[in-house]
């Protein structure tokens, strides 16, 4: 990476970029309970409260074994699931690292009311300049309120902004305002525009 970055500002998704889940781990308990965890915690109509913040994770939780029926059971294999454990790439923080000693980098997150303590797990609470969390501000990603915000909180203008997601639909969302997007799926992705 040179001394000089084509952006103004590194606008960057936190989970399935800097942060990853054990998802054999989920795997597992989906199997050993065989309730259809995944699918029904990531149901729209579930995670969406929380991740815009009307609902805390924990009624979150509530919400999921209520659907998977509400007895012990249910609660006991959600809670197993909500708690398997996540870590940071170093690599990708080695790079947006790199990238922030040069332009400001924004956390932009659809997350839960305990991001913030998630953040203080991994030993990223000073990593970013901001986080722009979707549970704090109201909007999620794709829609480009949260877009705009996280540039604003950056002090630059959307066309002078990098903005890297594991999720297509938020990266097209992102290119649609002007941002350069990139589709994170390898560390390569990253490389490729940061050096």
């Amino acid at each position: 990476m040179g001394s000089v970055l084509p952006f103004d500002a590194v606008l960057c998704d936190l989970d399935g970029v800097i942060r990853h889940f054990d998802h054999v781990a989920q795997a597992e308990i989906e199997a050993r309970y065989g309730l259809p965890l995944a699918k029904t915690a990531f149901d729209p109509r579930l995670i969406d409260p929380a991740t815009l913040g009307r609902i805390t994770e924990q009624e979150w939780i509530e919400s999921v074994a209520l659907a998977l029926g509400g007895d012990d059971v249910a609660r006991q294999a959600v809670a197993e699931f909500a708690g398997v454990s996540f870590w940071v790439d170093e690599e990708v923080r080695a790079v947006l690292a790199a990238a922030q000693a040069l332009v400001p980098l924004i956390i932009v997150t659809n997350a839960m009311d305990t991001v913030e303590e998630h953040l203080d797990r991994l030993g990223l609470t000073y990593f970013a300049d901001a986080l722009v969390s979707s549970a704090r501000v109201g909007v999620a990603k794709p829609d480009p309120r949260i877009y705009h915000l996280a540039a604003e909180v950056a002090g630059a203008a959307p066309e002078r902004c990098l903005f890297v997601d594991d999720r297509l639909e938020n990266v097209t969302a992102a290119r649609e305002l002007g941002m350069t997007g990139v589709h994170y799926r390898t560390l390569a992705d990253l490389t490729a525009v940061l050096g």
